[in-house]
């Protein structure tokens, strides 16, 4: 479906955007791929391997509504995926992480419904379900921004979705190339926030593939959800470091024990699909969507009420063995 189109991509030089940017150019035939940042060293460095005629590098920064809404100019497909995504730093910093998270996604919208955009799926996180960080609240506010916005826009053709997935393995800041830096410094012990600690566990090219599929799914509306697997944090630094002790160092500011990507509250609105949760709007719409049949033509059903998606209640773990026969790329 990305044939001949042109996508532009909002944070396009972090580690999402050079895989989906990555997967898309060996895929697809784009006409045009449009990444969008305020980063000028990384757009120059991303420019050495991403270097084919539908490639366009457009510095500007998401709180910017007026550059914006010109990147956005003869565009079909946007993912929004800037934010700002440390829970430590944005505990200490509300006002800064506020206006690129939460004023940012309103002026993706905004700029998307003026330029008569096809579709926008906008980046999630488990952290935004049921949030205890500042973080996570704005990323839920977020949420409701982009799935209200079907109701902003008139007669125009824009829709938007939600993509909401867990920890992106290897991605920057995430544990894995943590754990790997004090592995190869030859650190003595490996740093445990608290040995109960579980995460749900996805690949980036996972999360990649399952946002392409969102485009393909998506009426409008629909935050959706992955089924993916949980692993333990004690787990992850046993699989990458068999002989180093475990140092047990605390909590994080804003930090959970498990991340929890649907809460009871949400399964009155909750589809399951074979490979994923869909968590209708629980707003009423101009035109009434039947969401229980995907663009795909795949079938959901209701979930039980009082289901909940936690990773630590999870049906799949990664145990030891799996997680260290897995590619060390991927690792």
């Amino acid at each position: 479906m990305f044939n001949h189109k042109s996508i532009l991509i909002t944070g396009g030089t972090g580690s999402f955007g050079k895989q989906f940017i990555r997967t898309l150019l060996a895929k697809y035939q784009p006409s045009r791929v449009v990444v969008f940042s305020r980063d000028e060293l990384k757009q120059f460095e991303m420019q050495q391997e991403f270097n084919a005629p539908c490639m366009r590098y457009f510095l500007g920064d998401v709180r910017d509504a007026a550059r914006l809404k010109q990147a956005m100019r003869g565009i079909h497909f946007v993912v929004h995926a800037a934010a700002l995504k440390q829970v430590p730093a944005a505990e200490y910093n509300p006002t800064e992480c506020i206006r690129t998270n939460v004023n940012g996604a309103e002026n993706v919208i905004n700029a998307a419904i003026e330029n008569g955009i096809e579709k926008v799926i906008a980046l999630s996180t488990d952290k935004a379900s049921s949030p205890i960080n500042l973080y996570g609240a704005t990323k839920l506010l977020s949420d409701k921004l982009f799935v209200a916005a079907n109701n902003m826009v008139g007669d125009h053709p824009t829709r938007f979705a939600v993509v909401r997935y867990g920890n992106v393995v290897g991605s920057r800041g995430s544990v894995v190339p943590f754990f790997k830096q004090l592995i190869h410094n030859n650190a003595d012990h490996l740093p445990i926030t608290d040995p109960r600690m579980t995460r749900f566990w996805i690949t980036l090219q996972h999360g990649v593939e399952f946002v392409m599929q969102g485009f393909a799914r998506m009426y409008g509306g629909e935050l959706f959800v992955p089924k993916i697997p949980s692993v333990r944090i004690t787990d992850l630094a046993l699989a990458m470091a068999p002989d180093l002790s475990q140092k047990i160092i605390g909590i994080r500011p804003g930090e959970k024990l498990h991340e929890m990507m649907i809460s009871r509250d949400d399964s009155l609105h909750t589809l399951e699909f074979h490979d994923h949760y869909v968590i209708t709007p629980s707003i009423q719409f101009v035109a009434a969507r039947d969401f229980s049949m995907n663009g795909l033509s795949e079938q959901g059903v209701l979930v039980e009420q009082g289901f909940k998606y936690v990773s630590d209640q999870n049906e799949h773990f990664l145990s030891v063995p799996e997680l260290q026969s897995m590619d060390q790329a991927t690792l």
